[in-house]
């Protein structure tokens, strides 16, 4: 047998970014599924068949990969407690709110479980108010030269058309009165997804999207993420229907450091704007803000 040569992904992670590792994972999840059959949603350029030719460069390609995975967690887990924001920098699709004294006070009022319920409804839509309008600096513009009352001529931007939000039922549903308010004419879809709660796996039971989906900007809202298990669901399902990966931006609240990881070792190309990623998150954020706690 010849030797062993990997000429392309050598290339691929000639550099240790974050990016360049989950590209070549994500060739070893489509082209060979020996991993996880449910990762078979992603595409791309590339194909593992151009340089694996028998058994024994598969398992090598194996091998990588589980050096690829470790460098993965080295990446992701091995940090102090304080230093979740600076981890997920280095994550290129991971966009996190600048941290500041109003900020960290709105975050104070939701996960203090002696919120008043107005007090925590009113906080909660501030800062859902403040992730949205960040959420929207990710949708596509173009230039637009328009006239003053004083008949002066400014160049400024506007928006293009085709942008749709898609809640995830319920929490979800509590950021569309924010995306409406900056977007008074989107188009909003949904998607119920319910999870098992022992084992954890999502399994879709509605969903509605606008019909030209496959040609829009989706903002997906979800504002708790502990495993990540449901936007994965959610985000398949999207491109299922025709949406693009690239298309997508998940604006979400709070984050676990797993569900970060979870989320963006499948979907690299998708957009995540959160305001903070904590290993605690507060899942009593839909319960309280629909009343039901």
């Amino acid at each position: 047998m010849k030797d062993y040569q990997l000429s392309r992904p050598t290339s691929m992670l000639s550099g240790t970014t974050f990016e360049n590792i989950m590209k070549f994972r994500t060739l070893i999840y489509n082209d060979n599924n020996y991993m996880n059959d449910d990762s078979g949603d992603e595409t791309s350029d590339d194909n593992l068949d151009d340089f694996i030719e028998c058994d024994e460069d598969l398992q090598r390609v194996k091998q990588l990969d589980e050096l690829i995975g470790s460098l993965q967690n080295v990446l992701f887990e091995t940090v102090i407690p304080n230093s979740y924001v600076q981890m997920v920098t280095t994550v290129p699709n991971v966009r996190v709110l600048k941290s500041n004294d109003h900020i960290v006070s709105l975050q104070t009022f939701i996960r203090n479980k002696n919120t008043p319920r107005d007090e925590f409804i009113f906080n909660a839509d501030r800062l859902i108010r403040i992730v949205i309008e960040e959420g929207l600096n990710h949708l596509p513009y173009t230039t637009r030269s328009i006239e003053t009352p004083t008949s002066d001529h400014y160049d400024g931007v506007q928006f293009l058309k085709m942008n749709c939000g898609v809640s995830i039922v319920r929490s979800g549903e509590a950021m569309e009165k924010a995306l409406r308010d900056c977007c008074r004419s989107i188009r909003i879809g949904k998607i119920l997804i319910q999870s098992d709660d022992e084992t954890h796996q999502a399994s879709v039971l509605y969903s509605k999207f606008p019909a030209d989906l496959p040609l829009r900007k989706v903002l997906l809202l979800y504002p708790i993420m502990g495993t990540g298990n449901t936007v994965i669901k959610a985000v398949k399902t999207l491109i299922k229907h025709g949406a693009k990966q690239s298309n997508i931006i998940l604006v979400n609240l709070f984050s676990t450091p797993e569900a970060i990881r979870s989320i963006c070792t499948r979907f690299h190309e998708m957009i995540v704007q959160t305001t903070e990623v904590h290993p605690v998150v507060p899942h009593h954020f839909g319960r309280k803000y629909f009343g039901t706690d």
